[in-house]
């Protein structure tokens, strides 16, 4: 029986649901998830394995202008994932279709499979979702076009069907056992951004950045220590709250879903940091794991 294996990565704007296409997909929740544009930072890695294939998934940063040093570092990603495919997955929706020209100059000409999956169907009338899979035929003739739901699992066996078709003939990347080339340092501090990323509005989630510093295994309970580093001193007054009550009910949320998401229970400290305009500072994106 042939092996197949090969890297599919995931592309699309920001909020187009790129994060719980990967999630669903993998069967596990790596990537974070919120309402909000921009939440995917780094590349993430979800790895599944069957008996004759290994599909290694790379949700990358959704495409944006940049306007920091970080966004430019996040760009970079996408350009990586865009060098090292064997397949593309491009995740759009309503309101999505229009994508820049060199994106599908790049994509049609780079001999790559690409799908494309139609995300959040359940949102459109079904006429709506014809013309607009219409729309995406004319800019990607090569492409295979999947409309799906991946909140409600709507037609995603038919996306990993078509992924697996599509891979290349090849013996596994990864250890059959890994799920994800990420340290349990970096799900961990992803899940405390999320949680701020849900409780705090405005320009707070964006000039945030989690350091985690500390992560020790004891034999009852495991211990993490993480700094939130800021923008801003207005920023960290917000992010501790009156009397400490908003730093503290964002602790009680990450601790709870770190515990869920290791299987453990777990003693959190969080502390509060001001690093001023670390978005900007190629130092200081460098020690966060960013490339400049």
């Amino acid at each position: 029986m042939e092996h197949k294996s090969g890297f599919v990565n995931i592309i699309g704007h920001p909020n187009v649901g790129k994060s719980t296409l990967m999630n669903a997909l993998v069967g596990e929740k790596l990537s974070i998830i919120t309402s909000k544009a921009q939440t995917t930072r780094h590349r993430i890695m979800g790895i599944v394995n069957g008996d004759d294939f290994q599909i290694v998934y790379s949700d990358t940063p959704g495409i944006v202008k940049p306007h920091y040093k970080l966004h430019e570092s996040m760009m970079k990603f996408v350009d990586a994932a865009l060098e090292d495919a064997d397949v593309f997955l491009l995740v759009t929706e309503k309101g999505d279709v229009a994508f820049e020209e060199n994106l599908i100059t790049k994509l049609n000409q780079l001999e790559k499979p690409v799908v494309i999956v139609f995300n959040k169907i359940d949102l459109c009338a079904q006429d709506e979702v014809q013309n607009l899979l219409n729309q995406m035929e004319v800019s990607f003739p090569k492409a295979t076009i999947i409309p799906v739901s991946a909140l409600h699992r709507f037609n995603l066996e038919t996306v990993f069907d078509t992924l697996i078709e599509k891979l290349p003939v090849s013996p596994a990347y990864y250890p059959k056992d890994e799920l994800t080339d990420r340290s349990m340092r970096f799900f961990v501090s992803e899940i405390i951004r999320e949680k701020i990323l849900l409780y705090f509005k405005q320009e707070i989630p964006y000039s945030v950045e989690v350091v985690v510093d500390e992560y020790k295994e004891k034999e009852n309970i495991t211990s993490i220590s993480a700094t939130i580093y800021v923008a801003r001193e207005s920023q960290k007054a917000i992010l501790i709250g009156h009397q400490g009550k908003s730093i503290k009910g964002l602790g009680m949320a990450a601790r709870k879903d770190i515990e869920e998401f290791i299987d453990a229970k777990v003693f959190l400290d969080l502390r509060i940091k001001v690093s001023k305009d670390w978005r900007d500072d190629p130092q200081q994106l460098r020690r966060f794991g960013y490339e400049i």
